[in-house]
Parts: C-alpha cells; structure tokens; sequence
C-alpha cells in the first residue's frame, strides 16, 4: 500500500478514517485507538504501554554474568595492588 492512499495499512480492503501519530500510517476505524487522546494503531500502541510501564523485572544472574564480575574484581584488585605496589617502591 502506498501511505497516503486513503486505505488502511492493515487491512488495504477499508478506507482509512484517520493516521497514526507515531508511525504515520492510515489506519481504519478499527485499527485506530485514542490514548491520551491521539490516535495511535495497535503496534505503537503497545510500544507506548511499554514504555509507560518503565523497566523490566530484574533478572536472576546466569553463570556468564557471575563470571563477568568476578573478572572484573580481578582487575580492580589487581590494579590496586599494582599502584600500591608502585607507590611503596617510590615510583
């Protein structure tokens, strides 16, 4: 469907009654839902309700992740160990 045809992007057999203000699409009547009194269809729709709904669930650590950090804390403590090192043979 060429966007600006007057026929909804979803279902191209309907004329299209508005566009969405996300995605610019035509869109039908009942492919278009006010939220927040715009117009949206039901793919940015629920981008926007995720968004609203803020950050996932924070997720158990897997073995990589323990791994990742305790590499890491190797190389703050060996850093560390290195400048103290350094700062006691007067460098």
């Amino acid at each position: 469907m060429i966007q600006g045809s007057g026929r909804c992007h979803y279902h191209p057999e309907r004329t299209g009654l508005g566009i969405c203000v996300e995605c610019r699409r035509v869109i039908c009547r009942e492919c278009t839902t006010q939220f927040e009194g715009i117009n949206r269809c039901a793919s940015c729709l629920e981008k926007r309700l995720k968004a609203l709904e803020g950050p996932s669930e924070r997720r158990e650590w897997s073995v990589g992740n323990v791994l990742l950090a305790l590499v890491g804390a190797s190389f703050v403590y060996g850093g560390v160990l290195l400048l103290a090192h350094l700062m006691s043979a007067g460098l």
